[in-house]
C-alpha cells in the first residue's frame, strides 16, 4: 500500500493560470517601531549635546542674564519703582520668549547635520522619512525643561513666588513646553531651507524679536500705541504669556489657554508638512 504524500496548497491566481500569487506587500512601519526609532535618534542628539555643553548656554546662562538685566536695569523704570512687582510681571513673559529663542538651536543643528552628510546615512536606514525630524524635536524637550527650571529656580532666588498651587505650576510648565515643541517646527523648517547655520539664526531672530517685544511679555499692552495693541492681542506669545501669568499668579486663564492651544494647532498644521517636504527635497 502506498503512503499518501503531504502537499502544501498553492494559491492560484484569479485568472486560473495556476501561477502562485505573490506574497502580500509589507505593511507600513508600525507606530511603535517609529516611536522606538525616534527615541533612538533623540538619544543620539542628547549625547551630542552633552558632549558639547556650550550648546546649552541659551537655556542656562542666558535666562539668568535676562532676569538680572531686565529686573535690575529696567525694572525700576518700567515697574514704577518696584522691582519685585516687575519681576512677577516679567518672569512669565521671559519663559515664553525663552522657549521661542531656545528653538533656534534646533534649526541650526539640523542645517549643520545636513551639510555634514549625516542625513544621507539616515536615508539608507530602514526608517520612516519623518523619524529623524521627530527625534530631533523630542531631544529638544530636555532643553525646554532645563529652561523652565532655570527661570523658575533663579526667579525664586530673586524673590518670585507662585501665588497658586502646585497643580497650576505644573500646568504652566506643561503648557510652555508643549508650545515650545510646536514652535520649534518653525525653526526646523527654516533650518532645512536656509543655506548655513548662521542664516538660520538670523532669520529666526527676525521672526522672534517682533513676536517677543511686540507682546505683553515686558510691558502692559495698554501703554502701547493703538495700532500695535491690535497685533499684541492676537500674538501667540501674548496668549502664552497671559495663560502662564494666570496659572502662576492667579487671574483669568481659560481664554488665553484656548487661544494658545489654537496657535499650537496652527503651528503644527502649517510647519510640520512644510518641514517634511523640505526634508524630502534636501536630505
Amino acid at each position: 500500500m502506498s503512503t499518501p504524500t503531504m502537499t502544501t496548497p498553492t494559491t492560484t491566481s484569479p485568472a486560473g493560470g495556476g501561477l502562485p500569487t505573490p506574497a502580500a506587500p509589507a505593511t507600513k512601519t508600525s507606530v511603535r517601531r517609529n516611536v522606538r526609532h525616534a527615541l533612538v535618534l533623540a538619544k543620539r542628539n542628547l549625547i551630542k549635546t552633552m558632549r558639547t555643553p556650550e550648546q546649552l548656554i541659551d537655556v542656562t546662562l542666558q535666562p539668568i542674564i535676562f532676569l538680572l538685566l531686565f529686573v535690575y536695569v529696567f525694572g525700576g523704570a518700567i515697574g514704577g519703582g518696584s522691582r519685585h512687582e516687575y519681576l512677577e510681571f516679567l518672569l512669565p513673559g521671559l519663559l515664553a520668549q525663552g522657549v521661542a529663542m531656545g528653538s533656534i538651536a534646533l534649526g541650526q543643528n539640523m542645517n549643520a547635520d545636513i551639510e555634514k552628510g549625516v542625513f544621507d546615512r539616515f536615508r539608507s536606514l530602514p526608517i520612516t522619512r519623518s523619524v529623524p525630524l521627530v527625534g530631533a524635536v523630542l531631544a529638544d524637550l530636555a532643553r525646554y525643561l532645563i529652561l523652565c527650571v532655570i527661570y523658575l529656580g533663579f526667579g525664586y532666588a530673586m524673590g518670585f513666588r507662585v501665588e497658586t498651587d502646585a497643580l497650576s505650576l505644573l500646568g504652566a510648565v506643561v503648557l510652555v513646553v508643549s508650545f515650545a515643541l510646536c514652535f520649534c517646527w518653525v525653526s526646523l523648517w527654516i533650518g532645512l531651507k536656509a543655506r548655513t547655520p548662521g542664516a538660520v539664526q538670523g532669520i529666526m531672530f527676525l521672526l522672534i524679536f517682533p513676536l517677543s517685544f511686540g507682546s505683553s511679555a515686558y510691558v502692559a499692552p495698554e501703554t502701547m500705541p493703538g495700532w500695535l495693541q491690535g497685533f499684541v492681542e492676537v500674538n501667540p506669545i501674548s496668549k502664552l504669556v497671559g495663560a502662564v501669568r494666570g496659572l502662576l499668579l492667579g487671574g483669568p486663564v481659560a481664554g488665553n489657554v484656548v487661544w494658545t492651544l489654537g496657535w499650537m494647532a496652527v503651528l503644527l498644521g502649517v510647519f510640520v508638512p512644510l518641514a517634511l517636504r523640505a526634508y524630502r527635497l534636501r536630505a
